[in-house]
């Protein structure tokens, strides 16, 4: 039997089949999501959490009766603060050995954990000249699956993950007073699915001198060309590639209210499209990182806002050239075919579900409330001039004020249904 991809109906905002929340810690009350991955099979989802640590909930291939069932299955607390996590290629719950994950842990070797119980399987440190460990901002594994990328600040280090221990270091810069090269933390790495290259992005902004995206050989680890130009002059938060169109390359920069798309058969220096939020999202943009997602069938992109809304862009041959477009002028905005309200805060990521019409949304982010003051008013206002007397003979200690704690408006995690065959609602 041919397997198909999931047809997604956009038609109409989708329904809302499942929402759920966090394992509750109680060391850490406003704890919320930073991101969330499916593996490859949808089998489960992780959930990298702000409490340094991983969640793993289980989604069950076969539905009761005509609702949907997610559970939290596992919690893999970490040592320090994580900074990014991958599925291993292929990984899938009835497959015990492909079922793990990489992840980048402060002040710790990258870690290769098993997905099914959290025990460590192998490590891979990367070193600084001080000897002490580096936490890359990046990670992705090649087609093959049998390197492991790791982007940190000018380099990227790449390990054989049959052999564990201290991998090959490529530099991305010739040194770091060149104008060379790409500079900065190496903030996103995206392999091509059908093509010997791969591109990374740095979250350093790019000046006229130079581009924060380049475009990588794996056959020789060479670079091939830059990418970006003055499109590109704030820092790279998320690089992907089209799965059906491997010549695609998507792009998320930090404070930005769009997503960019460059095809690499043409120039570089200027995006083809421009996919562009709801205006709203422009009145206040967070520094927070804001994860993208596309299909498997390369026909939909996703994306949130700070606004707690959802984007769907639909792609199809909209981001194909003509053969008398080969140079493009300037890139022509594209508008969301649909957008809806999701979440109470800042969606922090999407991910469509490998095999169903379904889309996983996490939202949370840290607020502060300025009206917050701790301590009260000042006490000794009415004894200012006994101070003032006394203030030549006495050290006075000014203790300062302590910063009030940050708290989460909407730390949830909900399941959307695109199914074009559905009826009802299932919350």
């Amino acid at each position: 039997m041919e397997w198909k991809p999931a047809q997604l109906d956009v038609s109409c905002p989708p329904d809302l089949v499942l929402t759920n929340n966090l394992d509750v810690d109680p060391d850490f009350a406003d704890n919320f999501a930073r991101c969330a991955r499916w593996c490859a099979d949808g089998s489960s989802f992780l959930v990298q959490c702000e409490n340094r640590a991983f969640q793993l909930f289980y989604f069950p291939d076969i539905l009761q009766g005509t609702q949907f069932f997610v559970h939290h299955k596992r919690t893999f607390p970490q040592s320090s603060a994580v900074v990014n996590f991958a599925w291993y290629p292929g990984a899938s719950s009835n497959n015990a050995p492909a079922y793990c994950f990489v992840a980048s842990v402060r002040d710790c070797p990258v870690k290769l954990l098993d997905a099914s119980d959290g025990r460590l399987r192998a490590s891979y440190p990367i070193i600084d000249h001080r000897e002490r460990f580096i936490a890359p901002h990046s990670l992705a594994f090649n087609l093959t699956a049998d390197k492991l990328y790791c982007g940190f600040e000018d380099a990227i280090e790449i390990f054989d993950i049959q052999q564990p221990g201290e991998g090959d270091r490529l530099p991305t810069t010739p040194s770091k007073k060149s104008k060379d090269g790409l500079k900065g933390i190496i903030s996103s790495i995206a392999f091509s699915s059908s093509y010997d290259y791969y591109a990374i992005g740095s979250l350093s902004p790019s000046s006229q001198a130079m581009d924060n995206i380049a475009l990588y050989s794996e056959s020789n680890q060479a670079a091939i060309m830059p990418i970006g130009g003055a499109y590109s002059h704030s820092g790279v938060t998320q690089l992907k590639f089209n799965p059906t169109k491997p010549h695609i390359l998507y792009a998320a920069f930090r404070r930005h209210d769009a997503i960019y798309a460059w095809d690499l058969r043409s120039d570089t220096s200027v995006p083809v499209k421009v996919f562009r939020m709801s205006p709203n999202s422009r009145k206040t943009l967070t520094n927070q990182k804001i994860e993208f997602d596309i299909d498997c069938a390369g026909r939909w992109l996703s994306v949130g806002d700070q606004n707690g809304c959802v984007s769907m862009f639909d792609l199809g041959d909209s981001d194909e050239l003509d053969s008398e477009q080969s140079s493009v002028i300037s890139p022509q905005n594209i508008a969301p075919e649909m957008t809806f309200n999701a979440h109470g805060d800042v969606v922090s990521c999407v991910a469509f579900q490998p095999l169903h019409s379904n889309l996983l949304s996490a939202s949370g982010s840290r607020h502060f409330d300025e009206d917050i003051r701790e301590g009260g008013s000042n006490s000794s206002d009415g004894d200012s001039t006994d101070q003032e007397s006394d203030s030549e003979s006495q050290n006075i200690i000014a203790v300062p004020r302590r910063r009030p704690l940050p708290y989460v408006k909407d730390s949830s995690l909900k399941l959307w249904s695109f199914d074009p065959t559905r009826t009802v609602h299932h919350v």
